[in-house]
């Protein structure tokens, strides 16, 4: 199979998983008035859903290099595009919680399912921009969620929306799985020599290396970052500079365009750089000067789409060449743990990061959000480089998959 035929594939799959994640969010304030619920209890479905994603997430990987992507992720697939179709039924809060949980353990797979896939089906001299059409596929789902949530539950209600947002969800995995036979799956004996498979102990050594361990913190990191920032820096610019709502929001328009962007040229960059622990700490460094500069006040008004523009490419550029870190520092065969793991530091960051600024901005301290978004930046650079300089030349080679 091609690469650009397993990267459009693989894509397609991220894009169903990220459509699926944002299939409820913009549900919620009908759901508060349906089922007379508080904002915080509708909040912690998102806590549920990322939580379920978490922990399930390292295992999953185990059971990718166990098992076979590909009958990993069309389980995962199918699990979650039912449980949000099962959403449309539910007559109570605590069925929601249920169909968030089911649809978190769903949504573990497809990390450590794709980039298995990813590392041992596409080309070296291609793999950084497989990376960034991957994270791009899944920013797409974000897109369109709201848009087709959006108009069904206009014209049909919200219950047909979840019903067919499951739908469409499944549909698309049938696709992938009539598309995809023979991709991600265990070679067969007779192909490759017999290798004892390690225990659960020299699994675990694998995870607990350091350059893996940096690695979570990095993605922990990068979420407690990026979560702020798309959370609160509408409010946040409002407060700091009397921005109107509708110049903070565009703002943060151009931000996830400025990220987008970045992500698609990081890709191009990565595959033909050499030092990907520098491609990605200057690109963070110029983020985090970034938000300083927002948090200061003392930007002109006309500037600061401006300024969010340039934030979110400096951060999108860093992120294919933060996977090209991970794969360098992937043993072989063990791709689906390592990406899994790792990972399930974005889930983290989720679960914690946005509490901390909502209760900043509660007692009136937006620039205090922005400085701390900027100390975890910083913070972040370190960790790159340490995984870098940890990577060991036993486990330099590129990752193989499953």
């Amino acid at each position: 199979m091609g690469d650009f035929r397993v990267i459009g594939l693989i894509g397609a799959g991220h894009l169903i998983s990220h459509f699926l994640q944002l299939a409820l969010p913009p549900l919620f304030p009908i759901l508060r008035t349906e089922l007379d619920v508080s904002w915080a209890a509708l909040g912690a479905i998102t806590s549920v859903f990322y939580g379920a994603s978490a922990v399930a997430q390292a295992v999953a990987g185990f059971v990718v290099d166990r098992l076979g992507a590909r009958r990993v992720l069309l389980a995962g697939m199918t699990l979650m595009g039912v449980a949000i179709a099962l959403g449309g039924l539910a007559s109570s809060y605590w069925m929601l919680l249920v169909v968030a949980a089911l649809a978190g353990l769903g949504n573990s797979v497809f990390h450590p399912a794709d980039y298995s896939m990813l590392n041992s089906s596409v080309s070296p001299r291609r793999i950084a921009r497989a990376y960034s059409i991957h994270q791009l596929s899944g920013n797409a789902g974000w897109v369109l969620a709201p848009l087709v949530v959006g108009t069904v539950t206009h014209v049909a209600g919200w219950r047909a929306a979840l019903m067919t947002a499951g739908g469409l969800a499944l549909l698309g995995t049938l696709i992938l799985a009539t598309q995809t036979r023979g991709l991600g799956t265990p070679a067969p004996a007779s192909a490759a020599p017999a290798v004892k498979r390690p225990g659960v102990a020299a699994d675990l050594r694998v995870l607990l290396a350091v350059p893996i361990m940096m690695a979570f913190g990095y993605f922990a990191l990068l979420t407690a970052s990026t979560m702020g920032i798309q959370t609160f820096a509408v409010p946040a610019l409002g407060l700091i500079y009397d921005a109107p709502l509708t110049l903070a929001t565009g703002a943060l328009t151009v931000y996830l365009f400025g990220n987008a962007t970045g992500i698609l040229t990081g890709g191009f960059l990565a595959d033909r750089a050499t030092r990907h622990d520098l491609v990605a700490a200057a690109g963070v460094t110029c983020a985090a000067a970034l938000t300083l500069v927002l948090a200061s006040g003392a930007l002109p008004l006309s500037t600061i789409a401006i300024a969010m523009a340039a934030m979110g490419f400096s951060m999108g550029i860093t992120a294919p060449s933060r996977d090209m870190l991970v794969r360098a520092a992937t043993p072989r065969g063990s791709s689906g743990k390592v990406f899994g793991f790792v990972y399930s530091g974005l889930d983290l960051g989720s679960l914690v990061a946005p509490p901390v600024y909502g209760w900043l901005l509660d007692r009136g301290h937006p620039r205090a959000m922005f400085v701390v978004i900027a100390a975890v930046m910083f913070v972040m650079i370190v960790t790159v480089i340490q995984v870098r300089r940890r990577i060991v030349p036993a486990v330099a080679p590129a990752a193989g998959g499953s």
